[in-house]
């Protein structure tokens, strides 16, 4: 059986770039030949709605997707309303994703709910329900609609994707939602063992519908030994967080993580930091270590892979990311 391979390839407009970019980084990406562009919405950054409509009309062919809406910023008829209304104008190009939302910035504007996975299983399911077409009434645990119905429905209607990381949540999406979307730093084996979360879900609901994996990746096309060198602040930077410690475990290198940063924290983890772990957490080097991280997350389960530009770059990268991208 040949490897499968990734059916889609995208590129991220990071959050840092000033809206008014996006029409022409959007028109680029989609001439440089990516099949997906993804923006993010993170509170107080430009909104993801008004960002993927302007990039959707800005071309004629690639996806766009949203990742992510946070689950209790908008009431879900509301995210449905905006959902369908992308959906109808521009058909299959519209990729949904709701998450949790960070934690901080939920409490900052007083939208934290008593539970997170209650809010995100409740949303997700009202909006998937509206999207359909559905006409009904729903009372759970954070949300409640009467008699609701769309005027409007999408006649395609978009996959929902849960942006999670942890067990629960893993499985709280391969029970309720059509694909899950990881953040940056997923290395194949932890792509593997989201994949095996996500079947628990979907057998604790009884279903086996697909499933969309789509994979955030920071990336960098300098030569291998430059790559390393400058995604190796910010990949020690990240796992000092600890927000990332469930995408590490599955690599078996959690131990050694926090004993270097217990031994002389983030300097020391930096220099000690081993290059197999930058090149499985990353997308670096030459067009052929290119070819082989994709096949890997591929090969672990990723229906898509989305490249992350380094914070400091500019629009460029779109050119110089597509040059080393493999043929289809």
């Amino acid at each position: 059986m040949p490897p499968k391979q990734a059916t889609q390839l995208g590129i991220m407009f990071r959050r840092e770039h000033p809206p008014e970019l996006l029409p022409e980084f959007a028109r680029r990406a989609e001439t440089a030949g990516f099949d997906e562009l993804w923006i993010t919405e993170d509170c107080f950054y430009p909104g993801g709605i008004a960002a993927a409509a302007t990039a959707l009309a800005s071309t004629k062919s690639i996806s766009v997707g949203i990742g992510i809406m946070a689950a209790v910023a908008r009431n879900p008829a509301y995210t449905a309303m905006e959902i369908a209304t992308l959906a109808r104008i521009y058909p299959g190009r519209v990729l949904p994703g709701i998450g949790h939302g960070m934690a901080g910035w939920m409490k900052q504007i007083g939208a934290f709910p008593r539970s997170q996975l209650a809010a995100l299983e409740d949303t997700t399911q009202v909006v998937r329900r509206l999207l359909a077409g559905e006409r009904f009434s729903f009372h759970g645990k954070h949300v409640t609609i009467d008699d609701a119905a769309l005027v409007s429905p999408p006649e395609q209607v978009p996959p929902i994707s849960l942006g999670v990381r942890g067990p629960k949540s893993l499985r709280l999406s391969g029970r309720v939602a059509d694909g899950t979307i990881l953040a940056e730093f997923a290395a194949p084996a932890y792509v593997s063992w989201v994949r095996s979360q996500i079947a628990l879900g979907q057998a604790e609901a009884g279903h086996t519908r697909p499933h969309r994996l789509t994979v955030f990746q920071f990336a960098s096309a300098a030569p291998i030994a430059d790559a390393r060198r400058e995604l190796r602040p910010l990949t020690a930077q990240t796992m000092a967080t600890g927000f990332i410690d469930a995408q590490l475990a599955p690599m078996g290198i959690l131990p050694d993580v926090q004993h270097l940063l217990k031994k002389g924290g983030i300097p020391q983890l930096e220099s000690e930091m081993q290059d197999a772990w930058i090149d499985a957490l990353t997308i670096a080097g030459t067009p052929e270590h290119w070819r082989k991280a994709l096949q890997r997350l591929a090969d672990a389960g990723a229906d898509s892979v989305v490249l992350v530009p380094l914070p400091e770059r500019g629009l460029d990268e779109i050119e110089r990311f597509a040059r080393h991208l493999p043929q289809k």
